[in-house]
């Protein structure tokens, strides 16, 4: 079973790809993290990819290809979070992996903005959580480190991320609406209410 999960930035990919990846035992294949761990590693796709992340602009297509291709390789059930953003990547895609569904989080902008400025990741483990969450702490409720706003997710280079997804990103959903692929799911709600609808799709 191979799955792309599609929807703008803080629509909740990640959330739910990790509920996915535990009921259904595929391969979580995020751009983002095998991003991350590049520029954490300080490799030089890592060096490349930080200078377009953080100004709020795509990674190269074929730089992402050639890293989610050899990512892939050796696995069978995969899904992809993130992954295809553009139409050139989705034609990349369809020559080395068969597609099954394509999940898409459909949420209002005004909420992802929210969500997005909001966000707050832990220097040591990692948890991700939300200001309105934190109850006036400032650290993490997992292991008790220290919460820092990721450099992408200032107002300004989310909204540049979103018109960027509005351009680039979204005219995927035409493209795996006309292959019969795409299901459409509110992910305006809570993660748990959002996941009951993926499996319904999935369970089929």
């Amino acid at each position: 079973m191979k799955i792309i999960l599609l929807g703008a930035p803080g629509a909740g990919k990640g959330t739910q790809a990790v509920k996915i990846a535990a009921k259904y035992g595929v391969a979580h294949i995020s751009t983002g993290d095998l991003l991350r761990k590049n520029i954490k590693d300080c490799t030089e796709l890592g060096k490349k990819a930080k200078e377009f992340m953080d100004g709020g602009r795509l990674v190269p297509d074929g730089l992402v290809v050639a890293l989610v291709k050899d990512a892939v390789s050796a696995v069978e059930n995969v899904l992809f979070d993130g992954f295809p953003r553009t139409i050139e990547q989705a034609r990349a895609v369809d020559g080395f992996a068969a597609v099954d569904k394509v999940i898409n989080l459909r949420i209002d902008e005004s909420l992802l903005m929210n969500r997005l400025t909001g966000r707050r990741v832990c220097n040591d483990c990692a948890a991700v959580t939300h200001v309105s969450l934190l109850n006036g702490a400032g650290k993490c409720q997992v292991c008790g480190g220290v919460l820092q706003q990721r450099a992408d997710d200032n107002e300004v280079t989310v909204k540049s991320r979103l018109d960027i997804y509005c351009k680039q990103t979204a005219p995927l959903i035409e493209y795996y609406e006309k292959q019969g692929k795409l299901i459409d799911i509110d992910a305006g709600r809570e993660s748990d209410e959002v996941f009951k609808d993926i499996e319904r799709v999935l369970d089929k």
